[in-house]
């Protein structure tokens, strides 16, 4: 059996976002239930629930709508998540889910006794669907397979869509623009900063980085104080940024930050400029103004909520669409600096517009 780490859902506290018209507040995560109307405090005789998402960080996150409409719709059920283990420090920010079971990679796992439910967030065919067939639950929740009801997958819907499509089919009511997460329960290093991200996993959905040198430059120029984060092994790339667009060395937060930090970061920032990858997601999350630039994955199907001051940029004709690729793709070179700063413009204008907006209701 895998190790369980256990958090308790509901100790939380929503952070909507400022896009949405709720204000922003600093309590932290307390770790300890917190019981609602619609959720029973976390026990081991509670019928167990178990989703399973072995993936990134933002694959996690264009499935927490999902997980949002299962933790109404399963209140008395314990919920556990089988995901990547290095994603655990997300797992308060969900406030979805009661504990954790650490994967390395698309792997089996057991519990003492079956799942009441199991419920397939991570595909359709049989790498996954075996091993939740192995836990022997009496309900499955997925797409339409081998000894599995459900929904056809379709290659082109937005990923959010996706999963939220996926659980309604199953009577469960689901939102794909529910992206919030709780708020972290550390403080951001550098709050009200503008966070200028470099990195991507794959060469495909890097943009130059004197691309990013020049915009951080000119940020800077604007009175931004500008940061330049990045993940694992990511320091050397974003001290190149630091470098050419001559900010500080105090500028380069890169490979220097936990999930919780980063996350922390995020939810008060100013802004965020970055490729399509797992920091987008956070600023959609935390309803954070950024512009996220795409390459080889579409926007239309991994790209921003419809509500929330986001754009996205791309040349869409020019995709060559290799994902895993060592060059960047064709769609996101063809993204000049001049439309990033005129994307910022825009983003930052109209969050002014909805502050405004609250500020007179």
């Amino acid at each position: 059996m895998h190790q369980i780490l256990s958090h308790v859902a509901g100790a939380g506290h929503r952070f909507a976002g400022r896009a949405r018209g709720y204000p922003r507040t600093h309590e932290a995560v307390t770790g300890h239930a917190t019981p609602t109307e619609d959720r029973m405090p976390a026990s081991p005789d509670r019928p167990r629930a178990v989703a399973l998402r072995a993936l990134k960080l933002g694959d996690l996150l264009v499935a927490v709508p999902a997980l949002h409409a299962l933790r109404r719709a399963l209140p008395e059920h314990r919920i556990s998540l089988a995901a990547t283990g290095w994603l655990a420090p997300m797992v308060p920010l969900l406030d979805a889910v009661d504990d954790f079971v650490p994967l390395t990679g698309l792997v089996p796992f057991t519990f003492d006794t079956p799942p009441d439910v199991a419920v397939n967030l991570h595909g359709a065919g049989p790498p996954s669907t075996t091993i939740l067939d192995a836990l022997t639950p009496r309900r499955r929740i997925g797409h339409a397979g081998d000894g599995w009801p459900g929904p056809d997958w379709h290659d082109d819907l937005p990923e959010r869509h996706r999963w939220c499509r996926m659980v309604r089919a199953h009577g469960i009511p689901a939102d794909p623009e529910e992206v919030w997460l709780a708020e972290p329960a550390v403080r951001s290093p550098r709050p009200g900063a503008t966070l200028v991200h470099p990195g991507g996993r794959y060469g495909a959905k890097r943009w130059p980085p004197e691309r990013f040198s020049a915009v951080a430059r000119a940020l800077a120029d604007r009175g931004h104080e500008v940061v330049v984060t990045g993940g694992q092994g990511e320091r050397a790339l974003g001290a190149d940024v630091v470098t050419r667009a001559g900010l500080p060395p105090t500028a380069l937060l890169a490979d220097n930050t936990d999930l919780p930090e980063l996350a922390a970061l995020v939810a008060e920032a100013a802004l965020i400029v970055c490729g399509d990858t797992g920091i987008a997601h956070l600023s959609y999350a935390y309803a954070t103004p950024s512009v996220v630039l795409f390459g080889p994955a579409p926007a239309a199907v991994w790209g921003p909520p419809r509500e929330g001051p986001h754009r996205a940029l791309s040349h869409d004709d020019l995709r060559r669409g290799d994902t895993f690729g060592a060059d960047p793709d064709p769609a996101l070179l063809a993204v000049t600096v001049d439309e990033v700063l005129a994307a910022v413009d825009q983003v930052l204008a109209a969050s002014r517009r909805e502050r405004s907006r609250r500020a007179r209701a």
